[in-house]
């Protein structure tokens, strides 16, 4: 047998969500990654709180659809999987460019990047790849890749707030890994701040006050 695995380009279509709309009185513009298993239409309904007038948010979606469940009918998605993972990362990243190519944020408003749970790999890696000096950056219940290093960062504004959230009882995460995590995390990211919320691992909207 004489098996080869191939590569080919080709073109792609993919949807995102958007949350208020984009006007003069906008304060505040998030782009946020969801996590594994959520649709970014779904995930985005967890910013309703926020002043609509101020705020407007949006969720690009993961490429990668599936089943959830045995009753085939609720859908999730995911960003990455060890399978091929550079490569899928940097179609990602495409893509995220041309959602915010298409949008055209404007240059007066706050610009908060979030990335909750398997967001924060995409987020973060965004911000490395591109150099955002984003206004603030937020990770929520989610790991940072190894690869990145403060060399990666070098590029930021010291004045970009930068927050690491996690629940007190999320279950995937045990406390010693919690601990060297943030060891690890300070010394790329020197002006990070750490934050808990009492729940569990979720994106708890009242973590976020004063994120910028």
């Amino acid at each position: 047998m004489n098996s080869q695995e191939k590569e080919i380009s080709y073109q792609n279509t993919n949807t995102y969500s958007t949350l208020n709309r984009l006007t003069p009185a906008t304060k505040n513009v998030w782009l946020v990654f969801h996590g594994i298993g959520y649709l970014s239409r779904y995930f985005i309904r967890l910013f309703d709180s926020l002043k609509e007038e101020e705020n407007y948010v949006i969720a690009p979606q993961a490429p990668s659809k599936y089943y959830k469940g045995e009753g085939y009918r609720r859908v999730g998605s995911s960003w990455l999987t060890k399978e091929n993972t550079l490569r899928e990362t940097e179609n990602i990243l495409r893509y995220v460019d041309a959602v915010m190519d298409y949008e055209k944020i404007p240059e007066h408003v706050n610009f908060i990047v979030l990335g909750y749970s398997q967001g924060v790999s995409i987020a973060s890696r965004w911000i490395a790849r591109n150099k955002i000096n984003s206004d603030a950056f937020v990770m929520i219940s989610g790991g940072f890749p190894k690869e990145l290093q403060k060399e990666n960062f070098t590029f930021l504004n010291q004045n970009t707030k930068i927050t690491h959230i996690v629940g007190e009882k999320d279950p995937y995460f045990e406390i010693e890994k919690v601990e060297a995590e943030k060891i690890r995390v300070k010394g790329i990211l020197p002006q990070i701040e750490f934050r808990t919320h009492p729940g569990g691992h979720e994106l708890n909207i009242n973590s976020l006050k004063n994120i910028v």
